[in-house]
């Protein structure tokens, strides 16, 4: 995704790329460190996740978090899944909170405690969806509505 940003005048126009995808290099697998990415919640100002992996490519959104253990379900863990409008919890083996935010990155729906062995609701409005440890959005309190920021530390 990029977008032409009109500069001033008598120069070409420059282009906007996602930061997750900067330089060419998607946030996926060996191309980025783990926990590299912070997802706050604006409206509730607290964090969600401060160890976010970005699960943007073909085969990093196809195996998600299967195979991890309950051992990745520690505090402060997330995935994030862009595109998605929706998961399933086939072949996980604990449950997990679901974030789903629109293209703005605002929460259209919230599922909590999504246990193994079952599909999410599909979204039409959803763009992106985030998986976290359970009761992380009891903890943080987040609800629809409610702004999300996705972004690297400085």
């Amino acid at each position: 995704m990029e977008l032409k940003v009109n500069g001033p005048r008598n120069r070409a126009p420059q282009t906007f790329v996602p930061f997750w995808q900067e330089r060419g290099k998607r946030m996926t697998g060996n191309n980025h460190k783990n926990g590299s990415v912070f997802i706050y919640n604006k409206t509730r100002e607290t964090f969600v996740a401060t160890e976010v992996t970005v699960a943007d490519g073909y085969f990093s959104r196809l195996v998600g978090l299967l195979g991890k253990t309950k051992r990745w379900a520690k505090l402060g863990k997330a995935l994030w899944i862009i595109p998605s409008q929706g998961v399933h919890t086939i072949g996980m083996m604990f449950p997990i909170d679901l974030i789903y935010l629109d293209k703005y990155k605002q929460v259209v729906h919230v599922e909590e405690h999504v246990r193994p062995f079952r599909v999410s609701k599909v979204s039409l409005k959803t763009k992106s969806v985030i998986e976290l440890p359970p009761h992380t959005i009891y903890r943080t309190g987040t609800q629809i509505g409610d702004q999300i920021e996705i972004t690297r530390p400085a």
